[in-house]
This record gives C-alpha cells, sequence and structure tokens, in this order.
C-alpha cells in the first residue's frame, strides 16, 4: 500500500526525458569494470563523523510519504564526490563537528514524484533534465556537534521552499548566518558548488557526463 501514494503522482507526471534514465545494473556494473569513478560508494552508520537522517524513507519530509523504501539507512555517492565528501568531514572533525545527510542518491522516478508536487526549478529538479541526486553527485546536509549530537542552527530546516533558505537572504541572526558560511565554505573547499535558493543542497563539480540512474537502492546494495 505505501507504494500506491508514489505510484499515483507518477501517473500524473508523463514528463518525457530526452535519454532514457539507466534501469540496467548490469549496464551500470559494466561502465564500473570500466572506470571505478562510475562507482557508487555506499555510505552508511558506519561512517564516522556522517549522521544519517534519510528523510525520503519517512513521513518526515514535504511529500508526507517515503518516497525511497520506508526506514532506508544507507546512500550512495559517486566516487570521487564520496572522497571529497569524506574529506569536508575530516575538516569538520577538528572542529569537533560533523554531517548530517538527509538525501545523496536519488533514483529518477523519485525525481518524478518530487516535481509532481513542487515544479519550480529552484527547489526541484525538472525530470526533462535530470538531477544531479539521479547522477550521484549532490548530496543535502548539515552541520551537527560531534559531542552533543546537535544540528547547527541553519536559520530553516531542510526542504523550506521559501527565501528564508536562500544563501542571499541575510535577515538572520549572526550565528545562522557563520553556520551556513562555514557550510558553504567547507563545501567549496573540496569541490561543492551551493545552490543559490537552498542553503543545504551540494553538487561535486566534475567535467564527467554522468548518466541519470534510475536502479533501486536495494539493487545497489548487493
Amino acid at each position: 500500500m505505501k507504494y500506491l501514494f508514489c505510484m499515483f503522482l507518477l501517473a500524473l507526471c508523463r514528463l518525457s526525458y530526452a535519454q532514457p534514465p539507466t534501469q540496467d545494473l548490469a549496464a551500470y556494473r559494466l561502465s564500473v569494470a570500466q572506470n571505478s569513478n562510475n562507482q557508487l560508494i555506499k555510505i552508511d552508520k558506519t561512517q564516522q563523523g556522517i549522521q544519517l537522517d534519510l528523510v525520503y524513507g519517512s513521513t518526515n519530509n514535504f511529500v508526507k510519504k517515503p518516497v525511497y523504501p520506508r526506514g532506508l539507512a544507507y546512500t550512495f555517492l559517486r566516487k570521487p564526490a564520496y572522497e571529497a565528501l569524506l574529506a569536508v568531514v575530516q575538516e569538520l572533525r577538528q572542529q569537533g563537528l560533523g554531517i548530517q545527510l538527509f538525501d545523496a542518491y536519488r533514483p529518477y522516478d523519485v525525481t518524478r514524484i518530487l516535481w509532481s508536487i513542487v515544479p519550480d526549478e529552484r527547489y526541484a529538479a525538472n525530470p526533462k533534465k535530470g538531477s544531479y541526486h539521479n547522477r550521484g553527485l549532490a548530496v543535502d546536509l548539515s552541520v551537527y556537534d560531534l559531542k552533543t549530537g546537535k544540528l547547527l542552527p541553519m536559520g530553516t530546516g531542510f526542504d523550506n521552499f521559501s527565501d528564508t533558505a536562500h544563501h542571499s537572504f541575510t535577515d538572520l541572526p549572526q550565528a545562522q548566518r557563520d553556520n551556513r558560511a562555514l557550510l558553504k565554505n567547507v563545501m567549496a573547499r573540496h569541490g561543492f558548488t551551493a545552490l543559490d535558493s537552498e542553503w543545504w543542497h551540494y553538487t561535486f563539480k566534475t567535467d564527467t557526463v554522468y548518466p541519470v540512474l534510475n536502479i533501486p537502492f536495494a539493487e545497489l546494495a548487493r
């Protein structure tokens, strides 16, 4: 029953895509054999300095339904993006901080669902283009205190679709502006670019053109 809602949304969002997303696990594995940088590296709770709160596997998201497998406890990033993220974690650890991931790899079908609810390219990827999440190159994250486990205040929560979440919004307490700047600067030092309209969203910069994927999490985890 939990997937009927998602299937309904997909039916409402029949958008064309110039190049069909890759759904073939064998094709993905062949690409990894040809170039190890194509690999999607698994991220779970075993990595020190990384907390996971994969909200799309719960009802705690703007869809109000799980669009990932319920209780999902791992995600993925392409190898170069994963290695860069580990460098971010290492730098933050020296300041007594860690990262909390809300999302990373996202199957293409989920992008269609999110767009059907928020068809606004400031806050959701247009399925006609595909998402960097679909390519395993984007992360949604925040920063937490390693001692307390508490998130640093950033002015809004995740997936706050308002001007307050924009990097250009400055009508915030100084501490919150500083926290956003801290995250933005450390991500930039390790090859990630910010999305202007979402303080939590970063894309790994690369000249490699990765395909849009629609491979389920469970298949990638095999």
